[in-house]
């Protein structure tokens, strides 16, 4: 089983190989779409409490188990990531039923935080899961280094100490309208590679990219390489990760189902115990 681990100096090398084919293709004429201007696509952020890691994946995934309960066909670490949705979250009976590490829900655009984050990311935490904080990411609201710095403002930093996953990015979807937000593929990596450099400069880790492969396909167009810098978090409901997204050679964390033991979504880590640990330990 494979697990995630990536070289300072691929990491290195990942950044600048993204961020010389994002220019390439904007010197070559690619200009992004014009996008809503951030006061009308801020207004246009209603239900951000709705919104969270999977929310509009089985609303465009073919075949999605979603809602049924899923066993994954790999072997892994079992864990869970929840938003203001679930609430206050029993997190003794999620560590019972074997979960080992979560990711909760921070922020959204820079105008939502969820009103339940101190107790899911101090709860999961004094239950003993390993667990990290992610982002909705809304690229027609602001630069994706603004959205990083008000994530990392509202408890999406890092800490060695050996409980904390570094951040996620949660790449999916438009709920509020356009697929792609209105951004060009080479608007939509250059967007990413803003949020994860910023993140990256701040933290000295890079972010998890949360994403499927067919949203990855239609809104990067295959083009931008963060394989060897960002792990990723594929969310397929189909009961097997299936195609990776561009580049990616496989998946550190496999959401594979909205439902089941745990509250809110199931994931499986790529790995043992071990692996997750390392993932917090940089």
């Amino acid at each position: 089983m494979l697990s995630w681990h990536a070289p300072a100096k691929a990491k290195k090398c990942g950044v600048i190989a993204a961020a010389a084919l994002a220019c390439a293709a904007l010197g070559a004429g690619a200009v992004p779409a014009a996008a809503a201007t951030p006061s009308t696509a801020k207004n246009q952020i209603t239900h951000p409490e709705l919104d969270w890691a999977g929310s509009q994946i089985a609303k465009h995934q073919s075949g999605s188990t979603s809602h049924l309960a899923v066993t994954p066909m790999v072997a892994g670490t079992p864990g869970m990531d929840v938003s203001g949705y679930q609430g206050n979250v029993n997190w003794s009976a999620a560590a019972a039923n074997g979960a080992r590490f979560a990711y909760v829900k921070a922020t959204e655009s820079t105008t939502y935080t969820n009103p339940y984050f101190t107790q899911q990311y101090n709860g999961s935490y004094n239950a003993g899961l390993i667990r990290g904080a992610y982002h909705f990411a809304t690229p027609n609201t602001s630069s994706g280094a603004t959205q990083a710095d008000y994530f990392l403002a509202h408890g999406g930093g890092w800490s060695k100490d050996g409980k904390t996953l570094p951040g996620m990015l949660d790449m999916e979807w438009n709920p509020y309208g356009a697929t792609c937000y209105g951004l060009s593929a080479s608007g939509m990596v250059n967007w990413i590679l803003s949020f994860s450099n910023e993140y990256h400069a701040r933290t000295g880790r890079w972010v998890v990219i949360y994403t499927a492969t067919s949203w990855w396909s239609q809104c990067t167009g295959n083009t931008g390489d963060f394989s060897s810098t960002n792990p990723l978090m594929l969310a397929n409901y189909n009961g097997s990760p299936g195609t990776m997204p561009y580049n990616w050679p496989y998946q550190t964390i496999w959401q594979y189902s909205d439902s089941g033991v745990f509250p809110g979504d199931q994931d499986a880590f790529n790995g043992d115990f071990s692996r997750v640990q390392a993932l917090a330990n940089g």
